[in-house]
């Protein structure tokens, strides 16, 4: 590709954007209040939201739903094609239909309506036109409409698309407003994500539970070193019987070097960081990890409710890791 080719291409890019933003904005200017009737009636229902939508609407109307089902509250889709071959059947009274169609005259999503009708389901049109059929059978009208597609030929839908899921992403984030819907809750929904992981790990879940690199109050310089060696954690747990008395990681025995001049007669209560801070292994990991960057530590000893020594939870590669606590 030449430089104007690819100068072309980038022109194109933004104008497209450009023609998306503007879209976007006039739809924000005429939102009004059938955007909070919206929200009441999804709150006010004991079901779920059905979404359906046909063609483009219908992958718009997916990713809303699932935008509605993880940030707490329930949705799923209904294709309206399969809608009219059985699928109705999925669709309860108790539930509110979200119908979406740019000329509020998608054939097969205006079949349906005589079925939510029968069934007295609430209904809320993303259309973007106001004196649809659509719209005329709906209970509450969202005006996602465009002044024209971002499409050369003013065709593909571009610029309706791209308000409508803005549309279904206001309407999901306005609900988990007034649900109160917190991280914790969230990370319910997404379990295997990243944020699921940190909300809802425990400490016991990752906590290095043993047998623990473990040696005494009066073990020598060398045997310290062999327990960290075979531990392979990086550390050795100090243990004067039953009861802990502190933890020794490769930064204390690095200071240890650096400030003596004879290490082979140190004992381990010589060089370890005495009378570490604990946690215990139901609270949260992100709660400790936070806790943890906060102090600068590396290593915590982790006791169960019986005062018991019962694993040791790491962060590797921590900068400025002073020692254990």
């Amino acid at each position: 590709m030449n430089k104007s080719a690819a100068a072309d291409a980038l022109a194109i890019a933004r104008e497209t954007l450009d023609i998306e933003i503007e879209a976007l904005q006039r739809m924000r200017s005429r939102m009004d209040e059938s955007f909070s009737k919206a929200v009441d009636m999804v709150l006010g229902i004991q079901g779920r939201v059905v979404v359906v939508g046909m063609g483009k609407s219908g992958i718009i109307g997916q990713k809303i739903a699932a935008t509605l089902a993880s940030t707490g509250t329930p949705a799923f889709f209904v294709h309206p094609g399969e809608a009219f071959h059985g699928d109705l059947g999925m669709i309860k009274p108790i539930d509110v239909a979200l119908l979406i169609s740019n000329s509020g005259e998608t054939e097969e999503v205006l079949r349906i309506l005589p079925f939510l009708e029968y069934q007295n389901n609430k209904r809320i049109a993303l259309t973007g036109k106001m004196d649809s059929t659509l719209a005329k059978h709906s209970d509450v009208v969202l005006d996602v409409s465009v002044e024209r597609e971002a499409c050369k030929n003013n065709l593909a839908p571009t610029s309706s698309t791209t308000n409508t899921l803005a549309m279904g992403d206001a309407l999901a984030v306005a609900l988990t407003v007034k649900r109160d819907f917190q991280p914790e809750d969230f990370a319910r929904f997404h379990p295997g994500g990243s944020l699921g992981r940190r909300l809802l790990t425990r400490v016991r879940d990752v906590m290095e539970k043993g047998p623990l690199p473990v040696c005494a109050p009066d073990a020598s310089f060398r045997d310290v070193i062999n327990v960290m060696t075979y531990g392979r954690m990086g550390l050795a747990v100090v243990m004067e019987g039953q009861e802990l008395r502190g933890i020794i990681t490769d930064g204390d025995l690095r200071r240890a070097l650096e400030s003596r001049d004879e290490v082979k007669s140190l004992k381990a209560h010589e060089v370890m960081s005495p009378n570490p801070i604990t946690i215990a292994p139901d609270v949260l990991f992100a709660k400790a990890e936070s806790y943890m960057h906060e102090k600068k530590v590396s290593a915590l000893a982790c006791k169960d409710a019986q005062g018991m020594t019962v694993g040791v939870l790491q962060i590797h590669g921590l900068k400025n890791d002073r020692h254990a606590v």
